[in-house]
């Protein structure tokens, strides 16, 4: 179980956001100062317009305070394991043998609370499910919205676009003719960005929703890790070693991106203490909670031992294609998946130029919290 929830003091160390393995990186440019409000509404000679003008990306500066310590109810602990009320009437294939699963045959917009809470389980169960056929994209936002605010309270992004009137919906989006990212390719061998979402929040991401609006025909999939199975693939001593120990997680990185580019912040930067190894309050899994783009620095570490252990760990996680997926996007798909217990990243892949847009609704779940080594 979970903790009580108190709100301690986190004293992170003078220095620990500018050093330690591991780095903040943006595969091509975003933004208000790049975006092309024609040529997302009207087109452009190559690109038709975007398929969903209302979740186009808009930026305001508006400012929101820090945010509040809440309780989380994790409702994956009230499911029903059999799944009566998610998968009665659904085909499941599973994209591996350890991470992953394609469902057809359920409409996500249409569950009662038996089958949300049915759906957070078997979503931290098999980390990251494709769900198909899916009209979340059709629906009012704020009834998707609601749809995800079951799972928890809304995070809204620091620094993302948001369709206008609705700062809960973080966009990701590339637009038509957009071709920054040879810029990028310029100076590096690839786009490979692994991290689960803010983990820089107190309360960082739980069962995630992301959802297509366009793509480009081929490419731009997404690659997800189990970091439970990351963390059961290595040695019992290792995993002993690992138990107890804390790592900084920091938005700063991302921040001074956005204003770089002439960007927003909603909201100041923030730094957060959270263990390497996380419990999931459902399933009682035990997960490796570290990655490249926002962690740091390991307390109670000189700098060259903290880069040293999170290196090995970002390679193994990295490396380790034998428990990893990689999920196809098509119309009509929405994407559910456990930010505590996966990492992912975004391939950058298609070179032509065409848009990609998608929706991300993001509720937040408890403090991460390990609970006793288990050999």
């Amino acid at each position: 179980m979970a903790p009580a929830l108190v709100d301690t003091p986190q004293v992170v160390p003078v220095g620990f956001t500018k050093s330690g393995n591991g780095e903040y990186k943006e595969a091509f440019a975003a933004g208000p100062k790049h975006y092309r409000p024609d040529a997302e509404l009207k087109g452009t000679e190559k690109q038709p317009p975007a398929k969903y003008p209302k979740y186009l990306p808009t930026w305001t500066d508006k400012t929101y305070p820090p945010l509040e310590l809440f309780e989380h109810y994790e409702h994956g602990k009230d499911a029903d394991p059999s799944f009566p009320n998610l998968l009665q009437d659904a085909t499941v294939v599973d994209l591996t043998a350890n991470i992953g699963a394609e469902v057809n045959g359920v409409q996500l917009s249409k569950l009662t609370d038996k089958g949300k809470d049915e759906l957070a389980l078997f979503v931290a169960q098999k980390k990251v499910v494709a769900f198909r056929n899916q009209n979340f994209a059709d629906i009012d936002i704020k009834d998707a919205l609601e749809i995800g605010g079951y799972f928890g309270r809304h995070h809204i992004h620091p620094t993302s676009g948001a369709p206008e009137g609705y700062p809960e919906v973080h966009l990701v989006h590339r637009g038509a003719d957009d071709t920054t990212a040879r810029d990028f390719f310029e100076e590096r061998t690839n786009s490979i960005t692994w991290h689960s979402d803010v983990t820089y929040e107190k309360q960082p991401p739980g069962t995630t929703f992301l959802y297509l609006l366009d793509g480009p025909a081929a490419g731009g999939d997404t690659l997800f890790a189990n970091q439970a199975l990351a963390y059961r693939r290595l040695s019992p001593e290792f995993r002993k070693r690992l138990h107890g120990l804390k790592a900084v997680h920091s938005a700063i990185e991302q921040a001074n991106t956005s204003k770089g580019r002439g960007g927003v912040v909603r909201r100041e930067a923030v730094m957060s203490i959270h263990p390497i190894v996380r419990t999931h309050p459902a399933t009682g899994e035990k997960a490796l909670f570290v990655n490249p783009q926002f962690t740091r620095r390991i307390l109670g570490f000189k700098k060259e031992e903290s880069d040293f252990l999170l290196k090995f760990l970002y390679d193994h996680i990295a490396k380790g294609q034998d428990f990893q997926a990689r999920v196809k996007w098509a119309p009509g798909t929405v994407v559910v998946w456990d930010n505590r217990v996966t990492a992912h990243s975004a391939l950058l892949d298609w070179e032509d130029g065409q848009r990609r847009h998608l929706a991300r609704i993001t509720p937040q779940a408890e403090p991460p919290f390990e609970t006793d080594f288990e050999g």
